[in-house]
């Protein structure tokens, strides 16, 4: 799907455009994610659902083929023996469409962020 000419301010809004059975895959994900992070705060980031925990904690995004997951580089590395048998980047990893997705490795990859980000100072905002 052709993501580009839309302006997303909600996650909501970002998971309707798509199809209902693609809907249902990224409102699990978000659920998994909710859980393990409570306390992080939900938006829409480089046009995708991201959480937000004294930074960019966590981001997915539904394509054609694949569901990508955004849990950046020490996410990958952390649990590079699991996401291995995905096609996977420095800190990206596709899990298939049509396979369910690994919800257990989820759950361990985002409580491993919550954990790394709680330990980091909030960034100050400048006064203008």
């Amino acid at each position: 799907m052709d993501k580009t000419k839309n302006t997303f301010q909600l996650i909501d809004e970002y998971i309707k455009t798509f199809p209902k059975e693609v809907q249902s895959i990224l409102q699990e994900l978000r659920k998994v994610i909710q859980e393990e992070a409570p306390e992080a705060s939900e938006k829409i980031s480089y046009q995708i659902p991201t959480f937000y925990l004294n930074g960019n904690l966590v981001h997915f995004a539904a394509y054609k083929n694949h569901i990508g997951f955004y849990p950046g580089a020490s996410g990958i590395a952390k649990f590079k023996k699991e996401i291995d048998k995905y096609k996977n980047a420095k800190g990206s990893v596709q899990f298939p469409i049509d396979q369910p997705l690994p919800m257990d490795l989820v759950r361990k990859i985002v409580k491993f962020r919550v954990g790394e980000f709680k330990k980091k100072v909030p960034k100050k905002t400048k006064k203008k």
